[in-house]
């Protein structure tokens, strides 16, 4: 008797045993390595904080210039308790996403621009390549000047170096597509709308993530130096606040508070790069089959 659902004359395929074990085994040997090179990463970071902690215990360290990592912690847990920097986290946060989304889209947009057109390179890469070499310091006091003290100061300060990662990136990928690619696109009569979606767009996206990438960095620091220059608010007002006062653990727990966002934000973005670019077939730097 045949098992219900199959009918005579139907080819039944078994996998093979050998072939499967092996397949497991691949499976084992990518996730092995990637849990080995995601542990060893945390390797430099530990021994830095064991040999800190370590130093300071046997007072080799001035408490009040460099605490130790536990007295930073406890700093940390008690501000996290109080719910204040929650609060100012949310408030940076915010600041940082709208700026980034304002620069970043404007990037995005001038980048396509530019990259399509020699002359619109002509006209407005000089002046942008100009503007990009000009520091937040530079640039901070002549916003506050203009726009005061409030929210769209800082927003516009985060926008305009969060602009020009994503400006160049955008420029260079579209600039590095094959030529060839625009001879079968012109063959096939694409529009432009056509030609953007199916043709552009896909072959300059990892130039477009690591310019998200850039300019989400970007973004963060110059957070940072919009909250230090004029804030009552975010995680740069606490540690200008606490630079006033020597509240040197309150310092370090906000500049590890910036780390620790910054690098989620960096790698959300490189999560959602690495699944919509499953199809390229570069190099991995060694990981196993």
């Amino acid at each position: 008797m045949l098992p219900e659902g199959i009918s005579k004359g139907a080819v039944v395929v078994t996998a093979d045993p050998v072939e499967t074990r092996i397949r497991h085994k691949r499976t084992d040997r990518r996730f092995l390595f990637k849990l080995t090179h995601a542990l060893i990463g945390w390797l430099v970071p530990l021994f830095i904080i064991i040999v800190w902690q370590a130093a300071g215990a046997m007072g080799w360290l001035n408490p009040i210039l460099l605490p130790t990592p536990l007295d930073i912690w406890k700093e940390f847990v008690h501000l996290t308790s109080s719910g204040e920097l929650i609060r100012h986290l949310g408030i940076s946060s915010w600041r940082a996403l709208l700026g980034f989304l304002l620069g970043g889209s404007l990037g995005l947009t001038a980048g396509i621009w530019v990259g399509f057109s020699y002359k619109a390179e002509r006209l407005v890469d000089p002046s942008l390549q100009m503007l990009r070499t000009l520091p937040h310091l530079a640039i901070a006091p002549l916003f506050i000047l203009w726009f005061g003290f409030g929210e769209t100061s800082k927003i516009l300060l985060i926008a305009k170096g969060s602009f020009f990662p994503l400006y160049v990136n955008t420029f260079l990928g579209i600039r590095s597509v094959d030529n060839r690619l625009f001879d079968v696109a012109r063959v096939l009569q694409f529009s432009r709308w056509d030609m953007i979606r199916r043709l552009i767009v896909p072959a300059s996206l990892p130039h477009i993530f690591l310019g998200i990438r850039l300019s989400i960095g970007v973004a963060w620091l110059g957070l940072v130096v919009a909250e230090l220059m004029g804030s009552s608010s975010g995680i740069g007002y606490i540690i200008n606040d606490a630079r006033s006062f020597s509240w040197t653990t309150v310092v370090f727990v906000g500049i590890l508070v910036f780390a620790l966002v910054g690098k989620l934000s960096d790698s959300l973005v490189k999560g959602l790069e690495g699944r919509l670019l499953r199809w390229q077939d570069s190099y991995k730097g060694g990981d196993p089959s």
